[in-house]
């Protein structure tokens, strides 16, 4: 009886959220969401450095500077751990072992990368920016080539 009752009690309780790509077996991978997300890093990146400053004393104008410059920081922000997250799960769900034959330089590739995504987040750096899309493309020809295919590399921008 205390079991049922326990059991309708948790039952009643709302289920946790998850969030993943299926980690079943469908194969459905491809770097195009990294680099678009990426190329959203680079992008802000470039919009925060053109900010400028409005003239001291203005505080309508520092008021729209301040909420556009965090806007853009949160975004560019998101978009560097957006990044990260499609990297990551290219790197641990898709290559395999065997992928490191083909590619010996895969584990560094991958974690240099993701360390790039990093250095987006905490700075203004158009450089690492720069660096994390050269990165992702990199990561693009190796997926690419796994799967025998040549697809071109193209940017939204």
């Amino acid at each position: 009886m205390l079991r049922s009752a326990l059991s309708s009690f948790v039952s009643a309780l709302p289920a946790p959220v998850a969030e993943a790509h299926c980690d079943g077996p469908c194969g459905v991978y491809d770097p195009a969401s990294a680099r678009v997300a990426a190329e959203a890093v680079l992008a802000m990146t470039k919009k925060l450095k053109a900010l400028e400053a409005p003239a001291a004393g203005d505080a309508a104008a520092q008021a729209a500077f301040d909420n556009t410059f965090s806007r853009f920081v949160a975004i560019k922000e998101d978009q560097a751990k957006e990044t990260k997250k499609e990297l990551l799960i290219l790197w641990t769900d898709y290559f395999k072992p065997d992928h490191l034959a083909t590619f010996p330089d895969l584990h560094d590739t991958f974690w240099k990368a993701a360390k790039l995504c990093s250095a987006c987040k905490v700075n203004i750096d158009q450089g690492k920016a720069e660096e994390l899309m050269a990165a992702v493309e990199k990561i693009h020809g190796m997926f690419w080539q796994s799967k025998g295919r040549n697809d071109a590399w193209v940017t939204a921008s």
